[in-house]
């Protein structure tokens, strides 16, 4: 196929005014896939060549401009032209090229723009280059351009932070030259014409200098890698990104670029990038739900959240973010109004640090309104969410009455976090429109959702749910009944496996520093010890010194409230390893016959992470999780496991499945083991 009928019908080319305009026409999101690019070869040599046109605006229809590279070509041979390529024929254009940017100019769509001799931008358009996401850094001159342009601390700040700019921000580092009031193409026509009356000249960005001379860019360097030294834990992208920085500070144009591309190349085939690439398709494919295609989610208007307690205030934080009205419920107005006033603190503390204005601090909070009738609350409302204590019981109830009072096509959701979902929906005589969503706290902060489809659960409330994950701005993933659903029944293993290990000999903080080291911000018994040993697992009324945790429960050695559990705490809730906990531990493996020995970090990462791996892999087999995938979204938005990792799927397939399953007879004995992992694992193949 020729290169002319690979472009037709992605590009338009006119002359307005003496100026070439050449749109680009791609949809979703203008991707720079092998098709775009040969239009953009091919209408820049037509304008180039053009004598009725003085000047070039590139710009897209559709939604975006440019929004990156086509990333499903990532790891294969790139088809040529490559973006370098059409860069180099813009910057030998000897009329000015001007990128008219709306919508998001991300990526290689915004180092396109670089490339270009100028920049206009609508006032709603935003720019970056978030490829650090991703595990990688800009591959076409992005490292390079932006700090000659904007200066090295501003490339800094964008490429190895990722986040975008706004227009106005982004005209004032001298990223966008002018913000265009109005039409956009009519504008970018008027400012072209502007250019060329006046000779202006074209500025070509490899030939300008960086801001600062090569000592003093090695300084803010340094100055900021130790300012954000936690950005770089774990991660190999951003070292890379700050020495493609430096190369521009210290090389010429051409050298730089070349360092940029050998860095780019590193990443590229590193394990970290594989695994945030991996993660960033992972999200995407877990809203892909088996529901029918002509099955559109329902509207949800209003919101009724039952309990007022720090989820219930959580979960109404979140909806209220969303602009959605929330009615928040409780028994009596003292436990309401103590939910009401923690959340407009927290909007108030958004407007203290900027990150609001108060206008809208004043609109969320208008949104709120409070109740102790709990069938006037649910009457009117779409969706009705319940957050009461996690008692089966307790919710059965709730559901009854909600059931009531809920007009009929209300979502009835509980957030219930281990609960079988069917048994509070069978409290119900419409069992059909009852869902789980289940949120992490704090949930106005947690990415995930737990969307839980219970047995008569309708596909629209389903897909409502799933949609709901995206109003709020969270990862939704879709699970089965089953107790701890996905995240909490994955994870659950690690605590279990960390409690006995202890009692063969490495002490909790052994554990804590192993799993911290591995990538968790928390270990643990460093985790139970914030949450509450009270709270996990403890049953006050039959409590007789089975388990350490009953003992230290026994003891009034409940974690940080207590002052001690498995560590001691002091007035500033500073841990510090507790020969209390220590010796119970010590005790109770005596009593019971514990063989000890040492433990290298190794050892314990495995002990504690590959029985995760393996009931990651009932889930999937049980069809509780729709594919193994979603189990690493579940596990690095639900708890924080490493996202260099890319999740305990797709790092079990990195150690290698056999390794692991030979680990696992050992751990948890050959009759433990998942028979998909043993299954993949003696074929060759993958979880993921």
């Amino acid at each position: 196929m020729s290169e002319a009928a690979v472009a037709e019908g992605v590009s338009t080319y006119k002359v307005t005014d003496g100026v070439a305009v050449l749109a680009i026409d791609s949809p979703p999101v203008n991707a720079l896939g092998y098709s775009v690019r040969v239009a953009l070869d091919e209408g820049i040599s037509r304008a180039v060549a053009d004598d009725a046109a003085k000047a070039l605006i590139i710009r897209c229809d559709g939604r975006t401009f440019f929004a990156g590279a086509d990333i499903s070509e990532f790891g294969g041979e790139l088809r040529k032209p490559d973006l370098n390529d059409i860069f180099l024929a813009i910057e030998a254009s000897a009329k000015p090229v001007v990128a008219a940017i709306h919508g998001t100019a991300l990526g290689g769509g915004f180092e396109l723009a670089l490339a270009c001799h100028y920049r206009v931008a609508v006032a709603s358009a935003k720019v970056g280059l978030p490829e650090v996401s991703l595990g990688l850094l800009p591959g076409a001159g992005g490292t390079q351009r932006t700090p000659r342009i904007a200066g090295v601390e501003t490339a800094l700040e964008l490429i190895v932070g990722g986040r975008p700019l706004g227009a106005a921000k982004a005209q004032k580092t001298g990223l966008i030259d002018e913000i265009i009031e109005g039409d956009l193409e009519a504008g970018a026509v008027a400012y072209a014409r502007k250019l060329v009356e006046e000779g202006a000249p074209l500025r070509r960005v490899r030939d300008m200098s960086v801001d600062l001379d090569p000592e003093a860019a090695k300084a803010a360097i340094e100055a900021y890698r130790a300012a954000h030294k936690r950005d770089f834990r774990g991660f190999k992208a951003p070292g890379n990104i700050v020495k493609a920085i430096e190369a521009a500070a210290t090389l010429p144009f051409d050298e730089g670029l070349k360092r940029e591309w050998e860095l780019f190349e590193e990443l590229m085939s590193s394990s970290e990038s594989i695994a945030q690439r991996h993660l960033f398709f992972a999200e995407r494919t877990a809203g892909k739900i088996p529901v029918a295609r002509d099955v559109k989610p329902l509207v949800v208007a209003s919101v009724a959240v039952i309990g007022a307690g720090t989820m219930g205030s959580g979960i109404a934080t979140a909806f209220l973010n969303a602009g959605v009205p929330v009615t928040l419920v409780d028994r009596d107005e003292a436990a309401v109004e103590r939910g009401a006033g923690g959340i407009r603190k927290t909007f108030a503390g958004l407007v203290a640090k900027g990150r609001i204005t108060e206008a809208e601090g004043d609109r969320r909070s208008g949104l709120l309104t409070t109740s102790t009738d709990l069938a006037s609350a649910v009457a009117p409302v779409d969706l009705v969410m319940e957050a009461v204590f996690e008692d089966i019981d307790l919710k059965k109830t709730v559901f009854a009455q909600i059931d009531a009072a809920a007009k009929q096509g209300a979502i009835l959701a509980s957030n219930t976090s281990f609960l079988d979902l069917d048994r509070i929906a069978a409290a119900t005589s419409r069992p059909e429109w009852v869902i789980g969503l289940h949120f992490f706290a704090p949930a106005n902060i947690m990415r995930l959702l737990e969307v839980v489809r219970g047995a008569k659960t309708s596909d629209p409330v389903i897909a409502t749910g799933m949609a709901i994950g995206r109003q709020l701005g969270k990862i939704a993933v879709l699970s089965g009944v089953c107790d701890g659903f996905i995240a909490n029944r994955a994870m659950t293993p690690r605590m279990s496996s960390a409690e006995a290990l202890v009692l063969e000999g490495p002490t909790p903080a052994q554990v804590d520093k192993a799993i911290n080291d591995y990538g968790f911000a928390m270990g643990p018994f460093q985790m139970i010890d914030l949450v509450g040993l009270d709270v996990i697992g403890w049953d006050r009324e039959n409590s007789a010194g089975r388990t350490v945790q009953e003992v230290l429960c026994e003891m009034d050695r409940w974690g940080q409230k207590k002052n001690g559990g498995y560590y001691d705490y002091d007035e500033a809730r500073r841990a510090s390893p507790s020969p209390v906990a220590e010796k119970v531990i010590r005790d109770f493996a005596e009593k019971t016959g514990v063989p000890q020995r040492s433990f290298t970090d190794a050892e314990i990462v495995e002990r504690l992470l590959y029985p995760v791996v393996n009931e990651g892999a009932r889930i999937v087999e049980e069809g509780i999780a729709l594919r193994a995938s979603d189990v690493d979204v579940a596990l690095v938005t639900g708890y924080g496991w490493p996202v260099w990792t890319g999740g305990p799927m797709c790092w079990a397939d990195s150690v290698g499945l056999p390794k692991i399953v030979a680990a696992l007879d050992e751990i948890i004995g050959p009759d433990a083991v998942s028979p998909l992992l043993r299954k993949l694992a003696a074929e060759g193949g993958s979880l993921t």
